[in-house]
This record gives C-alpha cells, structure tokens and sequence, in this order.
C-alpha cells in the first residue's frame, strides 16, 4: 500500500535516556522526510495493555502511515517482531498483544508480516533494543514505499498474539468492569462502552464490587458537572465510560489501579 511520510512512535523508554533519540536517529537518517509523531514514551514499564489501549485510542486521530509501537518486555525472546497491513495505516512492533486492537481501531488487519529480511535491519540487531535495530529502520522503509511484502514471510493474522478481553460484566442495578487505563490528571477508564450507563440513574455509586464500600457519583457529561471534590461518571473521549473527581484524582480517591475491578450501579 502507499504510505503517506508520517510515522508515530508509541514507548516505554522514557525521557531520562537516549533511546527515542537513537529510533529518530535511525529513522532520519533512512528517511530524512518522514515526519515522526512522538504519541508518548511514558507508558509505565512493560505494561503492555496501557500501552495497546493509548495506541488504539490514538492512531485514529494521527495521518495515516507508519504506527510503531515497543513495549516489549519479551525483547530477544522467541517471540516475534511484525507489521501488519490495515486499510488506515501500518503497524509495526512485537507480536505481544500491543498492536492488534490498534489494528481493529484502523479497520482490522488485511496482511501481516514477520521481520526477518536483514536488508531491512541494523547491521548488528542488539537483543535488548529492537526498537533502533528492527522497528524503527523497518518503519523508515515502509514510509518511503518499500513493499510490506519485502520486510519478512506473511504471517496468518488469526495467529498474532491478542491480550485477554478486559472483564466486562453487566449485573443488577448496574455493571462491573476492569479499569484499563489511568491518565495524566487521575481520570480512571474503564472497559465499558457507553450504553451500559444509559439505564442508570443520574446518581450512582462506584466502587470495588460487594461486599466493598462504594461512593457516591453523579452521572455527568463533563467534570464541572459534579460538584468540587465529587465523583463523576462520564463518557469518554474515547467513547468508554470513565470516572473522574473534579478537581481531583479519582485514582487515588477510588485507589484502584490498572487492572482492578470497578462497580457502577444505580
């Protein structure tokens, strides 16, 4: 397919080394053109559905091209680097879970490779950095228009490494779902599309299912609509039911963590 110049970079590596310079770097210098968006380099150390969830709920609103995502604590394992093909863009990072529900989010994938040609790679491939030794220089070729058919062998999409489905569970008065991401200001996603909050009232509570205590939430459209210091549930920017404090974190008020269980329920 053709690829428009844009590739995004999507991490765990943080800012306190060298290593997204070194994939800038390695990209600049095979496809001085591309233009790289940085999504973020902060998602927590080998958390890989944080960092599956911030892709998915990105790349819609990035130009289509080149997604690369490492968030590998498998690196030089067995396990496998790909690209896939969608009708939005390329993918491109470990066969870990990280990329197919962006893949989903672009339209599903229509082809896949594994990333074996070694015309494609560093000329030395460290075990340990596969984001400057494989990804990054295979995303520079897939930008300039190099067919995804050179970079490896196909590879069955039914076959590529999918996370398990976060818990989604609707019961009386209301649903039970897993926390799946936390943001920047405290706001608490949870794996729950918009309708489940539709037959509820406008004051619910929240918190881990029975017998745990629960607090009280109003639900809102946006964080002013709960008084200061008060629980709101909301629909998202990504369309899934969030829990937020205005004016505060409701991470920590809730104290919940990624992953963690929550009830909403009239």
């Amino acid at each position: 397919m053709s690829v428009a110049p844009w590739i995004s970079l999507t991490t765990d590596y943080g800012l306190a080394d060298g290593f997204v310079a070194a994939c800038h770097g390695v990209i600049a210098r095979i496809a001085p053109a591309a233009r790289v968006i940085d999504v973020t380099h902060l998602v927590p150390p080998a958390d890989v559905r944080r960092g599956a969830a911030v892709l998915a709920q990105t790349v819609p609103s990035l130009p289509v091209g080149v997604h690369v995502a490492v968030v590998d604590p498998g690196v030089g394992t067995a396990r496998r680097s790909v690209a896939l093909a969608t009708p939005g863009g390329l993918l491109v990072g470990p066969d870990n879970g990280l990329l197919p529900d962006a893949a989903d989010a672009l339209g599903g994938v229509t082809a896949a490779v594994e990333l074996t040609n070694p015309a494609w790679l560093a000329a030395r491939v460290s075990t340990t950095f596969h984001g400057r030794d494989i990804f990054a220089p295979v995303a520079a070729r897939l930008a300039l228009g190099v067919p995804l058919t050179e970079a490896g062998p196909p590879v069955d999409p039914a076959g590529l490494v999918r996370l398990p489905p976060p818990v989604v569970t609707p019961d009386a008065g209301g649903f039970i779902a897993q926390v799946l991401t936390v943001d920047h200001f405290g706001n608490v996603q949870l794996a729950a599309p918009a309708d489940l909050l539709d037959p509820l009232p406008d004051t619910v509570r929240v918190g881990a299912p029975a017998p745990a205590p629960t607090r009280p939430a109003v639900r809102g459209r946006t964080f002013g609509d709960a008084e200061t210091g008060s629980l709101v549930v909301y629909v998202d920017s990504a369309g899934l039911v969030a829990v937020a404090v205005n004016g505060g974190r409701a991470v920590d008020l809730l104290g919940v963590a990624i992953g963690d269980l929550l009830r909403v329920a009239g």
